[in-house]
């Protein structure tokens, strides 16, 4: 029989209502222009709560609005709630949010499975926001896709770097990265350590980022490795903090977006 991962996060991180959870994306999404190039093969998202992390997210769904051929997007999210070696996935046939069903590929991850870093672990994804608040920004940009969802515990980035090579594919594969950059500086210094991070992400640099960085520093730096060795380049579409989105700077949290071709 199927199963289904209900949403942990619905209602808190984003809207639970359909009509109002599919605005809410719709008017981020209107808010930014695409860009003159094709959809991309990776970006990189933050995963706070929409309102503070949303406008920022948004600058990357925005690309996948343009034609392509995507029906398979591999999820790589970073553990906030259970320690744990390695990459998690789950045993469910289905992710759900409050916009319905997606299809989980599970012949994909029958191939990652084979790998000795991934294992079927539904406990971390219990209560995870970090791959949850990614869904229905692909629910309102794509059409038709399966999902390849990782949540990544204690790993090297050459561990995540192998996942994606396995699952590479061609133009039907995105690859999502979520991920927030600096946590709790003051705004100031916030902007000061995330432009640094984002320079080492648009130059493909994983050794420059520190752990203090990036909340999702694993699964980042593994894809800088894969977006090396594919020989792809990355584009800052957007960087802020929620002292930009929510208005309190006192100690604020870095948001940027990026897209890989």
């Amino acid at each position: 029989m199927s199963s289904v991962l209900p949403p942990s996060v619905a209602g808190a991180f984003y809207p639970d209502d359909p009509e109002a959870l599919a605005s809410m994306i719709d008017e981020m999404l209107d808010e930014h222009e695409p860009l003159p190039q094709p959809a991309p093969k990776a970006i990189i998202t933050p995963h706070a709560g929409y309102i503070y992390s949303g406008p920022v997210a948004a600058s990357a769904y925005r690309q996948l609005l343009l034609p392509n051929r995507i029906h398979r997007v591999i999820i790589l999210a970073p553990a906030h709630r259970v320690p744990f070696r390695g990459l998690a996935t789950t045993s469910a046939d289905w992710l759900r949010t409050p916009l319905g069903d997606i299809p989980v590929d599970r012949d994909a991850l029958d191939r990652a499975l084979a790998l000795p870093q991934v294992q079927e672990f539904d406990g971390a994804f219990a209560g995870e926001h970090a791959l949850e608040v990614q869904l229905p920004f692909l629910q309102r940009t794509l059409n038709d896709f399966k999902v390849v969802p990782f949540i990544v515990g204690q790993a090297a980035p050459e561990e995540v770097s192998e996942v994606l090579d396995l699952l590479w594919g061609g133009e039907e594969t995105l690859i999502v990265i979520s991920s927030d950059l600096s946590h709790f500086l003051d705004y100031h210094n916030a902007r000061i350590r995330d432009q640094r991070t984002s320079m080492a992400i648009v130059d493909l640099q994983p050794e420059a980022i520190g752990f203090d960085d990036a909340c999702g520093r694993i699964p980042v730096s593994g894809l800088l490795l894969a977006a090396r060795e594919h020989g792809l380049r990355a584009r800052n579409l957007d960087l802020r903090n929620s002292g930009d989105t929510a208005g309190d700077k006192t100690r604020v949290v870095g948001y940027g977006a990026y897209v890989f071709n």
